[in-house]
């Protein structure tokens, strides 16, 4: 899919004849960034308004478990028993979310998610000091906390002290996905406040072109002679509509990862399978912006979920298509899709025997949907390598290699905790998990730490901001849960700021 047709050329406010709105800030978008840009915004007593492609507010954040990274010692860690620091939280970061991560803004991130956190609460985002410590892509409750990076597990905790940084608003009744997960508890008290202070919405339109004042002159110019974003030109039931921003524009619509045309063009791996997004994703916020000469970054960094439980695979060992283990399997089911993905040519399998199999499904998870049937089974290791059709030996000699150091409950291959480190007994079974992947894409416009969408000079294009997943992020080229929600977020608000100032 890609966006449509309509040229993503800017637009010269001479051409446009007659303003249909009008505001100070004008924000496209209504996810978490472009929420959290509205609030932030008008707090400063702007005037906003906001201009949602579908029917209503969301986006892909209300859909979304609602995991928001924070830590550096949020009331919700301290209530819950952890210890955090900004350097700690700094230092995972940088070594998890990369190579190639912006210091400054992961420095700002960090010093400022304290803060960040108290400013949700006072948005009415609702918290339970409650912690879910098993392994798992979110609580099957409403608990508030989760390790959501593999920050306790290899390599990270060997050098970095962990501390779960998962926040996920409480919802009653929640379910996975869809108007009854956290995302939705993120969403609606950040889209209720942008109401009580004033902000307005347009659905239903699309937005198409940036427009340009050719005639600023000053310091508001760029170094290259470009005038500054004034406002937006979009489409609603086919008709063209031109919105006036007096201070600024915040592009907060999303990802591309729907635009198979950019997807193929910068993140191939990810062809054919798009997931935790919609469809509404298709970059056209990227193409504005660069037909203004806006910088790049992180274009190739995917997000890439695993879709198997997690309380099943921590209790086996994955090998790749040589019969190989890759990784260790107590670590952030994420960094288990990347390494799958992009180490492994998509090729996985899970090896585990039937007592580890039948514990797992005794388990509380909240993706019972992912707990998939064995492929094979079979008696011994060296049938069941056969079965699968891998070389000989090859399979044999890893589950050797892991029961030997299992007896004493080590795992000095790939470090996984002692306490998921048991022997493969039999039967033994293998389950078929070659293609179980899929992501969204994480690079996007280059954006300073004010959220400013910076020229491939370096310098600000005046009056234009972004954040959120049409924006390169903390996220270079790792992942955790909450990056997305959380960047989105904190981003957001600096761009509502920014702008507001003009």
């Amino acid at each position: 899919m890609t966006s449509n047709t309509v040229t993503v050329h800017p637009r010269s406010a001479d051409e446009i004849e007659q303003w249909d709105h009008e505001a100070d800030v004008v924000v496209a978008g209504f996810g978490v960034a472009g929420a959290s840009a509205a609030v932030a915004a008008a707090q400063e007593g702007a005037d906003v308004l906001v201009l949602e492609r579908t029917g209503g507010w969301g986006g892909a954040a209300a859909m979304a478990g609602g995991f928001i990274y924070l830590g550096g010692g949020t009331p919700l860690q301290k209530a819950c028993g952890f210890d955090d620091s900004v350097e700690s939280m700094k230092a995972f970061m940088t070594a998890a979310l990369g190579p190639g991560v912006d210091a400054e803004k992961i420095d700002a991130y960090c010093q400022g998610s304290v803060d960040h956190y108290g400013w949700l609460v006072e948005c009415g985002v609702p918290f339970k000091a409650s912690f879910w410590g098993e392994p798992g892509w979110e609580p099957p409750g409403d608990d508030g906390l989760q390790y959501t990076g593999g920050e306790n597990a290899a390599p990270f905790a060997a050098t970095i002290p962990p501390a779960p940084r998962g926040h996920v608003p409480q919802m009653a009744d929640k379910q996975s996905g869809g108007e009854r997960g956290g995302g939705y508890m993120l969403m609606k008290p950040l889209t209720d406040t942008a109401a009580e202070l004033g902000v307005r919405s347009v659905y239903d339109i699309r937005v198409q072109a940036l427009v340009t004042d050719d005639s600023t002159d000053g310091p508001e110019a760029s170094p290259e002679g470009m005038g500054r974003v004034v406002g937006v030109v979009a489409t609603q039931y086919g008709k063209e509509i031109a919105i006036r921003a007096r201070r600024g524009v915040v592009l907060a619509t999303g990802s591309f990862a729907y635009n198979d045309r950019m997807v193929e063009a910068y993140a191939p791996r990810l062809v054919g399978r798009p997931a935790a997004s919609i469809e509404e994703h298709d970059g056209r916020a990227i193409l504005m912006a660069q037909a203004l000469g806006a910088d790049l970054a992180h274009m190739d960094a995917t997000e890439v979920a695993f879709f198997c439980d997690p309380q099943l695979f921590i209790r086996g060992i994955l090998v790749n298509g040589r019969g190989q283990r890759f990784i260790n399997e107590d670590t952030y089911p994420g960094r288990v899709g990347q390494a799958t993905l992009i180490e492994n040519q998509n090729q996985a399998f899970l090896v585990i025997d039937e007592a580890a199999y039948e514990e797992a499904l005794t388990t509380p998870t909240a993706t019972p949907f992912l707990r998939h049937q064995p492929t094979w089974v079979c008696e011994t290791v060296e049938e069941l390598e056969a079965e699968m059709g891998l070389p000989t030996g090859t399979l044999q000699s890893t589950v050797e290699v892991y029961n030997r150091h299992a007896a004493n409950g080590e795992d000095p291959v790939l470090g996984k905790k002692p306490e998921w480190v048991k022997q493969i007994g039999s039967p033994v079974a293998a389950i078929d998990l070659r293609g179980f992947t899929g992501g969204f894409t994480l690079g996007g416009l280059r954006t300073s730490v004010d959220s400013e969408v910076l020229h491939v000079s370096g310098a600000p294009i005046p009056g234009l901001f972004g954040a959120g997943r049409c924006t390169a992020g903390v996220s270079a080229g790792g992942y955790a849960s909450g990056a997305s929600l959380g960047d989105g977020s904190f981003f957001g608000r600096r761009a509502g700021r920014s702008a507001a100032k003009g």
